[in-house]
Parts: C-alpha cells; sequence; structure tokens
C-alpha cells in the first residue's frame, strides 16, 4: 500500500512539472513579448504598460482562480484569450506563473 501511495505522489508530481513545461511554451507564445521572457516585466513593453513582475507578491499571492479569470478575460490592455487558447492551455500557463515565485 505504501508503494502505491509514493507511486501516485511521483504520478502527480510529474503531471505537474509537465504542465509547467507546458505553461512555458504557452508562455512563450502568448505572454512573452509583454510580460518579458522570464516573466520580469523588464521589457520595454512590460515598462511601458506598468506590468508587475510575474514573480512579485502580489501576483503570486492570487489564487489560480485569479489568474485563471485574468488569462481568460484580459484586463487593460492584456487581450482575454478565452476561445483563442483551450482551457488546458490557461491552467497550464497558471501553473507556470505560479512557479515563477
Amino acid at each position: 500500500m505504501k508503494t502505491k501511495s509514493l507511486i501516485l505522489i511521483g504520478c502527480l508530481v510529474l503531471a505537474s512539472s509537465a504542465f509547467a513545461a507546458d505553461g512555458a511554451a504557452v508562455y512563450k507564445s502568448k505572454c512573452q513579448m509583454c510580460h518579458g521572457p522570464n516573466g520580469d516585466a523588464s521589457s520595454g513593453m512590460a515598462k511601458s504598460m506598468g506590468l508587475k513582475p510575474l514573480n512579485s507578491a502580489e501576483v503570486q499571492k492570487m489564487s489560480a482562480a485569479d489568474l485563471t479569470a485574468l488569462v481568460d478575460n484580459g484586463k487593460g490592455k492584456m487581450p482575454g484569450f478565452k476561445g483563442k487558447i483551450s482551457d488546458d492551455d490557461v491552467k497550464a500557463v497558471v501553473e507556470y506563473v505560479k512557479s515563477l515565485k
């Protein structure tokens, strides 16, 4: 029984890592042009729009549901991605953003 629990935990860790990896690819194709390659808001676009670094306490304290809503609906000049990318891609990019802490 203990072995099965360890296997399940290992699978969950791998699944989480897979989401982060997929999220990095989605981030790179959809987000980095404004938020910067590392989410540090150091690009000219990020600075001109007053974006917060994605690893900041303000962003990191947001729940996954709040980040999902933000990606889906957009905010300010950021377009919403609902219907433009899959729900799985949204979940993956949210997991990626959370991994930037």
